[in-house]
């Protein structure tokens, strides 16, 4: 009787006891590794892609420009409440009806509270949203139309980013580590959820009346502002229609990368890279999304000229930079900015991100008036 299993091989034969059609582990595994190349490389792009359309979004809406940030916050200019409102309203649409298809989607549950354990649980929301009002009055911008403002070429905006760069490394190298430290806070910016973590909780009623009752909220102030104020000549189409693109773009980021815009991470991560911080995919992929916002802004303002041409504000260097430097601190101490939570957040009915957007408004808006 002979073996069916021998002890040796012969030279030039295969050990494989599989048909020769049938991958061996070896190369299954390099077939795999091949996928997921294929797959990382087209998450790359996709990333890049719908960062270019926020970015083109932003600059078509008008609202990087410095002049529409400082008249919204000193109230002689109602263009950003309408292109926020709208696209806040547009994305609280998408996320309600993604969630209800995808009810345990992981990117879709509301966002945390960012506690520093100083008077509650939202304390570093409620403080770092004064702080990113603050830098925004101070610097004409966000951490996401700053973006915007370098690919169009707004001279304010480099040293506005400058200050943003400079407080990704300050926060990542020690202020969050400091925090970290701290015995009674968790970690800022990502801690537990609260037992009530959604405003329809904290008031009571359903979720579905909570959104019914937003939208027609946003709905008629847009209308409101739209029909009483009048708008500069940054307004190259109606804000309202600005506030549907950048909708439109939280829907193709949805859809494409399964998850929602935010831009101040990408802070805090390249100032953890500038310390020596090991760049993995999903940081890269993070600060990619942010480089795509620059080039969309810069393509369409290249490309259809009318969209580049920014209306003349007065906002020193300085000025800038410490605004910049402000916006990002205060953004990572409470977790998330206009983007992630102004839009983002909202969408989600997050607690913490409408006491972080009124924070956020109420401290730009005082210091408007304050310094006109």
């Amino acid at each position: 009787m002979s073996s069916s299993l021998p002890s040796h091989n012969q030279p030039g034969e295969s050990s494989s006891l599989l048909p020769s059609n049938i991958p061996t582990t070896e190369s299954a595994s390099r077939s795999q590794g091949q996928q997921t190349e294929q797959t990382g490389a087209m998450s790359e792009i996709n990333t890049l892609l719908t960062g270019a359309a926020f970015g083109a979004a932003l600059t078509a809406s008008g609202v990087f420009q410095p002049s529409v940030i400082i008249s919204q916050l000193n109230f002689t200019n109602f263009h950003m409440i309408q292109t926020f409102l709208t696209a806040a309203a547009g994305s609280a649409a998408t996320v309600s009806i993604a969630q209800a298809l995808q009810p345990n989607h992981p990117n879709l549950v509301p966002r945390a509270a960012s506690s520093l354990g100083l008077f509650g649980p939202y304390d570093g929301n409620i403080l770092g949203g004064i702080l990113l009002g603050s830098g925004m009055m101070l610097s004409g911008a966000c951490p996401g139309t700053v973006l915007a403002q370098l690919g169009v070429g707004v001279k304010s905006g480099v040293y506005a980013f400058a200050g943003a760069s400079l407080a990704g490394v300050v926060w990542s190298g020690f202020l969050k580590p400091l925090l970290t430290q701290c015995p009674t806070p968790p970690k800022a910016g990502s801690a537990s959820p609260s037992p009530k973590a959604t405003v329809h909780e904290v008031l009571g009623v359903s979720k579905g009346t909570l959104l019914l009752g937003l939208e027609a909220m946003f709905v008629g102030i847009v209308i409101a502002a739209a029909k009483f104020t009048e708008v500069g000549p940054e307004a190259k189409i109606p804000p309202y229609y600005g506030g549907m693109l950048i909708a439109g773009a939280q829907l193709l980021s949805l859809v494409v990368r399964g998850c929602l815009v935010g831009m101040s991470t990408s802070y805090e991560e390249v100032g953890g890279w500038m310390l020596g911080g090991k760049l993995v995919p999903e940081k890269y992929r993070n600060m990619l999304f942010s480089a795509g916002v620059i080039v969309g802004s810069y393509l369409l303002s290249h490309g259809a000229p009318k969209f580049g041409e920014v209306t003349d504000v007065v906002v020193s260097p300085l000025s800038a930079a410490v605004g910049g430097f402000l916006m990002i601190l205060g953004s990572r101490m409470a977790g998330g900015c206009t983007s992630g939570h102004g839009i983002s957040g909202i969408s989600l009915l997050s607690m913490s991100s409408f006491l972080t957007v009124g924070a956020t408004f109420a401290a730009g808006g005082l210091m408007g008036l304050l310094i006109g």
